[in-house]
């Protein structure tokens, strides 16, 4: 048994619709048991070549189905979103989650035969308009996932409160303090944009401050803006505890507002929020404010530019529960869009996926163990299961190879 599968996951109780009102019943009716059906085949069969054992009668198995008349009336109504809701209902669980959501994401592209590819279509939602990051609505966008709660967060995340992707001296890593390899990745963005003392310094994208924190202690001076209340309200609490409050601008604006000129632009993790539609007018602000000869760097998780293409306009699970708006986008797009509207050019990239799964198990692993305390802040055993199935689910698409998370350094070409 491994430690994660020795931390109990949270166990699920009645859904409570007042404070899940998108959470919706388990469909039913003479369409949903025809197609409930056709699901039942399809996942029998799929779970059977991978290796995966399924157990419909409460037996130990990799995937252990509570309910299976649920189960399947979602995965046959709603797909992959019916999915992952039936693990927040509790028709489902699985005693290594991530290890057996890897195997399924690691044949993602195959895991249904093409007919049935097709016919998802029928079930699959388009984004509407609210989807889009304008102005209006990215502020609710950031806040529905980063304003939960800052204490939530301090339970999981480590000292430096730095919620993306941490870079570790070597893999496995069980035993890095996952503070050093958090700092280990600022560093390297920081040192790609050449950042030191007297270093002009925009940040898009707050997050806690610990990336502020550490350009001001190079000498930098730092201009960084957030959307999310929460986190510029710690930010600028811990900035000044280090007595470095002269040196960062911590400002709560859209970064379509940003103006002045800076010698390097650096944004972790926030392109994810932008959408397809604003990446040109994102990487047109990184190009305008960016002083001659400057650098921008940015920490973006992608995915295929073909799987782009073919999401890009749906609802997933993530994006009804965890980040409504978000989109990864690929390599390719961010080449496209940064050639056709800017002056930027990719210097260099690195690729450090499986770094990210490592930096999710921790994660998940500490909100298992901080449960009750998760509890004590009042958030219930369906916000648990939401948040272990988010996390492990995000764990199997990085160990899979399915997205990946790049570190890209960009320069400005100069008018000849």
């Amino acid at each position: 048994m491994t430690v994660e599968a020795s931390v109990e996951a949270p166990v699920a109780t009645a859904v409570q619709r007042d404070r899940w009102p998108m959470l919706e019943e388990a469909p039913s009716g003479l369409v949903t048991r025809g197609a409930a059906a056709a699901a039942a085949t399809l996942f029998r069969t799929a779970t059977k070549r991978l290796g995966i054992s399924v157990s419909e009668d409460g037996g130990p198995a990799d995937i252990v189905l509570h309910r299976p008349e649920e189960f399947y009336a979602r995965i046959g109504r709603h797909g992959l979103i019916g999915f992952g809701e039936a693990y927040l209902t509790g028709a489902w669980d699985a005693p290594e989650l991530g290890e057996t959501l890897t195997v399924l994401c690691r044949d993602i592209r195959d895991l249904l035969p093409g007919w049935a590819q097709k016919a998802g279509a029928v079930y699959e939602r388009r984004r509407g308009a609210t989807d889009l990051n304008t102005p209006e609505n990215a502020r609710e966008h950031i806040g529905h996932h980063y304003d939960l709660s800052n204490d939530f967060f301090a339970l999981f995340l480590d000292p430096t409160m730095s919620y993306s992707s941490a870079l570790f001296s070597s893999l496995p890593s069980t035993e890095e303090d996952l503070a050093i390899a958090q700092h280990r990745k600022i560093d390297r963005i920081l040192d790609e944009a050449g950042v030191g003392p007297g270093t002009r310094l925009l940040e898009i994208g707050t997050g806690w401050g610990e990336l502020a924190l550490r350009a001001a202690a190079r000498g930098a001076q730092v201009t960084t803006v957030t959307l999310s209340v929460e986190q510029a309200d710690l930010a600028r609490r811990r900035i000044g505890a280090a007595g470095l409050g002269h040196r960062v601008d911590v400002e709560l604006r859209d970064y379509r507002a940003v103006d002045g000129t800076y010698d390097a632009v650096v944004s972790v993790e926030m392109i994810e929020a932008v959408g397809e539609r604003f990446w040109p007018v994102y990487f047109a602000k990184i190009d305008e404010v960016l002083a001659p000869g400057g650098t921008a760097v940015i920490q973006a998780i992608t995915m295929p530019h073909d799987r782009m293409l073919a999401t890009r306009n749906i609802e997933t699970w993530i994006t009804k529960y965890i980040f409504p708006g978000g989109l990864l986008p690929s390599t390719e797009a961010i080449t496209g869009a940064t050639e056709t509207h800017t002056r930027l050019r990719m210097r260099s990239r690195l690729s450090f996926g499986p770094h990210y799964a490592e930096t999710l198990r921790r994660w998940d692993l500490a909100v298992r163990e901080r449960a009750d305390e998760i509890r004590a802040l009042g958030f219930d055993e369906t916000f648990l299961r939401m948040w272990h199935f988010y996390l492990e689910y995000s764990r199997a698409g990085f160990a899979a190879g399915y997205i990946d998370v790049q570190q890209l350094t960009f320069t400005r070409e100069e008018a000849r």
